[in-house]
């Protein structure tokens, strides 16, 4: 496995803004200077004398965004909220990523909010998450409370809300840049707004902020008829290449993207199509690489609990949902480990995920890993790396639909950018 470091620091958009900022300041005297030379001998005088101030620069700060990858030592994060939280309306979007155990579920309480026993349960488990990161020396930051039971319209359809929950599917930082994802469900279409004011205090501490174009969202982004009934429906679908979301515009789910350096690697899902893959692509070259990548998965979305890379050539891939270009990471040299079967029990309600949330792990550094304090197979298995297991439980937290690395969105890692894949 080949490590480069790379010559590029996290806070160099911070350094190009003070710059910048510092130039447009001396043009801007130099102009007033000259527009106001024929005024009165007492506004002359005070020119002069402003004329003998130093013209400094601003103090430069260090960007307080910058990640590189999942496991470098976590700094800052971002944890969502699931207050407020609702079920989405089972729309065709919501229906190709459920499970038709669940369909009654959402047909009965789309637009309406998740049971209040559980919505509470699941509150207090996130809130002893933050508690716990900030123990392990961790700044925790949350999004907005929100009404997401408020009823929206577009040209394009009509929706209530959902939740801020999940950073991790909205938000994606590489480098000293924040993302914020063009998602492709409607009832996740206004979720950016309870992270708006955390990304502006990031921006004006130097942070670049990209916004790719926001989807129509109108009815030509969706196969309206597309037929899934049965797993082997799924199956098929899956491997013909075909998904809910067309080619009509770009979308993607930021969780849908995995990093490690200058590769990040991403999978064409049921909310990620090509078009949201080349715009990333595009952006992000020449610096980073994107490499698309497959599993053998009934059901594609999002690729954290089927292929988490946790450390420098390092990865746990889901042995249900094998990768089909796994020998390019074992031919890099990279260790792979298939995760035991999750622990938890048929009878939890998992409204928008699998039972595979039990890899969906948050590194805090490569020696320290947050993970579900009820599945005691993958802590052993984590012994046998040497990592040390905080077993935090957020079980009722896991119904909303994430995990650990679900919930949260890595704001600083300390590190610096390498290549981990050649």
């Amino acid at each position: 496995m080949l490590r480069v470091r790379c010559l590029r620091g996290g806070s160099r958009g911070a350094e190009a803004a003070h710059l910048i900022g510092a130039m447009l300041g001396r043009s801007v005297t130099g102009w007033v200077q000259k527009t106001f030379q024929s005024t009165s001998s007492a506004a002359a005088a005070q020119q002069h004398a402003a004329e003998e101030e130093p013209v400094t620069e601003p103090v430069q700060q260090e960007c307080p965004v910058c990640s590189y990858n999942e496991w470098d030592p976590l700094e800052e994060v971002i944890v969502g909220r699931a207050e407020n939280a609702h079920v989405p309306p089972f729309t065709v979007e919501v229906k190709a990523n459920t499970y038709e155990k669940y369909w009654p579920f959402y047909q009965k309480h789309g637009g309406q909010s998740f049971p209040a026993d559980h919505l509470k349960k699941a509150v207090d488990e996130i809130e002893e998450m933050c508690n716990i990161l900030r123990h392990e020396g961790v700044v925790v930051k949350r999004p907005e409370p929100i009404d997401w039971s408020v009823e929206y319209k577009t040209p394009d359809f009509t929706s209530t809300g959902m939740y801020a929950a999940m950073p991790r599917d909205i938000l994606m930082v590489v480098g000293n840049e924040i993302i914020e994802a063009p998602m492709a469900w409607r009832a996740r279409f206004f979720e950016y707004r309870a992270y708006r004011p955390l990304i502006k205090e990031y921006f004006r501490k130097g942070a670049k902020w990209t916004t790719p174009p926001k989807p129509t969202m109108a009815d030509d982004l969706y196969d309206q008829d597309y037929p899934i009934r049965t797993v082997e429906d799924r199956h098929m679908l899956a491997a013909q290449g075909k998904f809910v979301t067309t080619e009509h515009e770009p979308c993607f789910d930021a969780a849908d993207f995995i990093r490690a350096g200058t590769d990040l690697f991403v999978q064409r899902s049921q909310v990620t199509n090509y078009m949201g893959i080349e715009w990333m692509r595009r952006h992000l070259a020449p610096d980073y690489k994107v490499h698309i990548i497959s599993f053998k998965d009934p059901n594609p979305m999002h690729i954290d609990a089927t292929f988490n890379i946790i450390g420098p050539g390092l990865v746990l891939s889901n042995p249900d949902r094998p990768c089909r270009q796994i020998d390019m990471f074992k031919k890099a040299g990279w260790t792979v480990v298939k995760p035991p079967t999750p622990l938890i029990p048929d009878d939890h309600p998992l409204w928008m995920s699998s039972k595979w949330l039990s890899m969906n792990v948050l590194m805090l550094d490569e020696k320290r890993v947050m993970v579900d304090a009820n599945e005691d197979t993958i802590h052993k298995m984590f012994e046998n790396l040497g990592i040390k297991t905080i077993k935090v439980n957020i079980r009722n937290a896991n119904s909303l639909g994430g995990g650990f690395h679900c919930w949260t969105t890595d704001v600083r890692r300390r590190g610096i950018l390498e290549s981990y894949f050649h």
